[in-house]
This record gives C-alpha cells, structure tokens and sequence, in this order.
C-alpha cells in the first residue's frame, strides 16, 4: 500500500487519542489532540492546509484540509454518528485539487472508524 508505514503511525496516533478522549467533543478537539501526537511520533504536519480549485484556469474555491502529515496524506477529521458518502466525495476531492495521492478519513464519533481513499494524480504529473 502506498506510504502504509506512514498510515500505520497516523492510525495508532488516532486510536490512541480516541482511546483517551473518548466520544462526544468537536472535531477541532480532536484534530488539536491528533497533531500533538503525530508530532510527538516525528511526523511533520501542517494543521488547515490550505487548497485551491481551479476552473478553466480560473480560481473557484479556496478550501483547507485539517491535516497534512509529511506533505503525502491528507488526513479529514469528524466527529459523527458515522462516516458518509459525501465525506468520501469530500476527502476525495481534496485529492484531485492536490498533488497527494492518498487521505484518511477519520471518524471520533460513537466508534471510532476510519476510511483510507486513494487517488492517482498521473495526470497532474504529466500535465
């Protein structure tokens, strides 16, 4: 799998800051407890990394993920009864407008869950 060893760290710094905090705070709680663990693991992050979309050349939206860890994976927070379709279509989106291949969606809600989504960016390569 593609930077697993990095995903690897990320999880285990997930389930330990969800085994400690337990259910119930918002996301920018977690997303706070979550880099002061990845940080603590060696791990460079860049917490509300800024993204930009782009239409026929021309700037349509400005957006920001809630963690970058080693400029390679884009990490989305929630906090919700359960992970959905739009959060996928929002992680993965995140992935088109970058140059980063893979995200972790992860979920602080009843249970904690996670979903790793992988998209190539071949075309922005050769573009």
């Amino acid at each position: 799998m593609l930077h697993a060893d990095i995903t690897d760290q990320i999880l285990k710094a997930f389930y330990k800051v969800y085994n400690s905090l337990g259910y119930g705070f918002l996301e920018k709680v977690y997303e706070n407890a979550l880099l002061i663990e990845l940080k603590g693991s060696g791990l460079n992050v860049v917490q509300q990394y800024p993204l930009q979309v782009f239409y026929e050349n021309q700037l349509v939206g400005e957006y920001f993920a809630d963690i970058v860890v080693n400029d390679l994976i884009i990490l989305e927070l929630k906090a919700a009864e359960q992970l959905r379709q739009e959060h996928v279509a929002q992680l993965t989106n995140y992935l088109k407008a970058t140059n980063k291949e893979v995200g972790l969606l992860l979920n602080f809600g009843p249970k904690p869950e996670f979903k790793r989504i992988v998209f190539t960016n071949s075309f922005q390569k050769s573009a």
